[in-house]
């Protein structure tokens, strides 16, 4: 065998032993109550009282405006990176950056065009 492999079963076995470790470690000095108060069962709203239920309906367009804060924030995730080295990568990578920004805001034109983005 390599030593390359000794070396990676090395590490696999250091994790496999701190991990296991842990998770002994914390069930042999875990703290447990003695007494369960009732208050424990409760929702807690930033020290209000609850008023109602917890599980309320959210309307889909919620979920669709995160979806669509989701995509631009992973856009913004590329567009960096790819501003920092824009020199070395020449004018191909001007190009793909445009064509994935025209896609990207057809896209955005499109959900406004369908009104999904309005809040109501």
């Amino acid at each position: 065998m390599n030593p390359e492999w000794y070396a990676a079963l090395a590490f696999v076995v250091v994790a496999f032993v701190v991990v296991g470790g842990t998770v002994l470690g914390a069930k042999l000095l875990a703290v447990k109550a003695r007494h369960v108060p009732p208050t424990r069962a409760l929702t807690y709203e930033c020290g209000e009282e609850p008023d109602g239920d917890a599980w309320v309906r959210f309307h889909p367009r919620y979920y669709v405006v995160a979806l669509a804060y989701v995509v631009f924030d992973v856009e913004a995730a590329f567009l960096i990176p790819w501003a920092l080295n824009i020199r070395p990568l020449g004018l191909l990578a001007v190009a793909q950056m445009s064509i994935f920004l025209t896609i990207l805001m057809l896209g955005w034109l499109y959900a406004v065009r369908k009104g999904a983005l309005t809040w109501q």
